[in-house]
């Protein structure tokens, strides 16, 4: 919740403004080393303003099952580590009025912290907080708390997969005093556009007075997609959805109708110095074999680890890819690819659809494929690759643009790919991909991404012109 206009107003506008952290270093698959992280990363994380700080609490699913918190006093700015405390399943901040922090995490679980966020108070609050009713016998978890009016209230989904006709939905949990006793009442459970019901995530207040919900839904190959909605009180719990208790199919904040029009995905010339915050990169990036400096206006992808697959290639560059339809177009220049270097475009996910321009033999070939991962459970290590070549054809020259067109609308959940020598006449390339949300594998929805791996020795890269994103 931001309390000063002046933190809504740099902050509603919908873009990136900077990153907590650049790395993860707990492990060597944060490096794809000894394994992956593709599911697992930072999870759930809670975000918070207190007495003029901004502060960030997530925790990865992860050895060595410690979270973190982050603060910063502007948070467009850097981002300093405050501790590592023990990890705590989808856990939220509360700062109290008396100084005093907690941590509401799992199944109505709340542990006390000291004042300084450096570790659990050590004799301080450590209970669980309700016990689940006879409606609440599947998934509660995802919790999101804090104060209001004097009254604690604690959000959470609700799902239980064993009650035909059950939605996803949103749970209030309410109390006078943080310990309890804690009453219950379903503040959100409707469907929406055809994927089910809505749940997980918080409300927001503007310096207006107004209250919105800001909940997420899975929507198949896409992923779990924010929704934002009215959030009304109604005898002091906070309800969500229209008039009828539906999310509605469009809306405006009415604090800033005029300002929202950034966006968190974006085309991209490369001309900065600087990687635009629209991008991530897949796992911790090699920070040698990339630059936009060494052939102005351009980013160098350089080959840096000799590997097999799409899946352990470092310096995967991604961006998410959006609903009900998107496109991206790469320009590539690509001359100065070795022999076993693979370099090109995909729609990234657990089952990605590849385009790839292929050298071999001192021949370079268009190849557009299929490939599907296999992870271990543990240390996420890739297993297997299925790649299912769809089509190859020679390439004809070392500049080339690659185009990705993502169609998500009425669950088509399809990429389809298309190669051009002019940026004017474009040719599909093998057939479309169905893209999947597989939360065995990454556990998030398909991604541009841009790649350049070697499978037989280092020193090849390309030169990325532009990158061009369409809605």
């Amino acid at each position: 919740t931001f309390r000063r206009k002046k933190d809504a107003e740099e902050l509603s506008c919908g873009f990136e403004v900077s990153y907590v952290f650049q790395k993860l270093t707990d492990l060597p698959r944060y490096d794809l080393k000894e394994g992956t992280v593709y599911g697992r990363g930072q999870w759930a994380s809670s975000i918070r303003y207190h007495d003029g700080r901004f502060y960030v609490w997530f925790s990865p699913n992860d050895e060595p099952y410690r979270g973190y918190i982050y603060t910063a006093e502007d948070p467009a700015g850097e981002w300093t580590l405050v501790s590592r405390p023990p990890h705590h399943h989808d856990a939220s901040l509360l700062f109290d009025d008396d100084g005093k922090v907690y941590l509401f995490y799992g199944t109505g679980q709340l542990r006390q912290f000291k004042s300084d966020l450096s570790d659990v108070e050590s004799g301080g609050i450590d209970m669980k907080i309700f016990e689940r009713d006879a409606d609440e016998q599947g998934l509660l978890e995802g919790s999101q708390a804090f104060k209001h009016n004097g009254k604690y209230y604690l959000l959470m989904i609700s799902m239980d997969w064993s009650i035909p006709g059950r939605l996803r939905r949103e749970v209030c949990y309410r109390a006078d005093k943080i310990t309890g006793p804690y009453e219950k009442k379903v503040i959100l459970e409707t469907e929406f556009q055809g994927y089910g019901g809505v749940g997980q995530g918080c409300i927001v207040d503007s310096p207006d007075g107004n209250w919105y919900g800001f909940i997420f839904q899975d929507r198949g190959g896409i992923g779990r997609v924010p929704t934002l909605m009215p959030c009304h009180w109604v005898d002091g719990w906070p309800v969500l959805g229209d008039a009828e208790g539906r999310v509605p199919d469009s809306m405006v904040m009415k604090t800033f109708p005029d300002e929202c029009k950034g966006s968190i995905m974006g085309s991209d010339d490369f001309s900065n110095t600087r990687l635009s915050l629209n991008w991530q990169w897949n796992h911790n990036p090699l920070d040698d074999c990339w630059s936009l400096t060494e052939r102005s206006g351009f980013l160098r992808l350089k080959t840096g680890r000799v590997v097999d697959n799409l899946f352990l290639a470092p310096n995967t560059l991604t961006q998410r890819m959006s609903a009900p339809k998107c496109s991206g177009t790469v320009a590539m220049d690509v001359s100065k690819m070795k022999d076993g270097d693979v370099a090109g475009f995909t729609a990234f996910n657990g089952l990605s659809g590849v385009l790839a321009v292929v050298k071999e033999n001192g021949k370079k070939h268009l190849v557009m494929s299929v490939q599907s991962v296999s992870l271990s459970d543990k240390e996420k290590k890739v297993t297997d690759v299925k790649i299912e070549e769809k089509e190859r054809i020679t390439c004809k020259k070392d500049f080339v643009y690659l185009r990705i067109d993502g169609d998500f609308a009425n669950k088509k959940d399809e990429a389809t790919f298309y190669y051009s020598y002019d940026n004017e006449e474009w040719k599909q390339i093998g057939e479309p991909c169905k893209m999947v949300f597989d939360y065995t594998r990454f556990f998030m929805g398909s991604k541009f991404a841009i790649f350049n791996y070697a499978t037989k020795s280092l020193g090849g890269y390309i030169d990325i012109d532009y990158f061009k994103y369409d809605k």
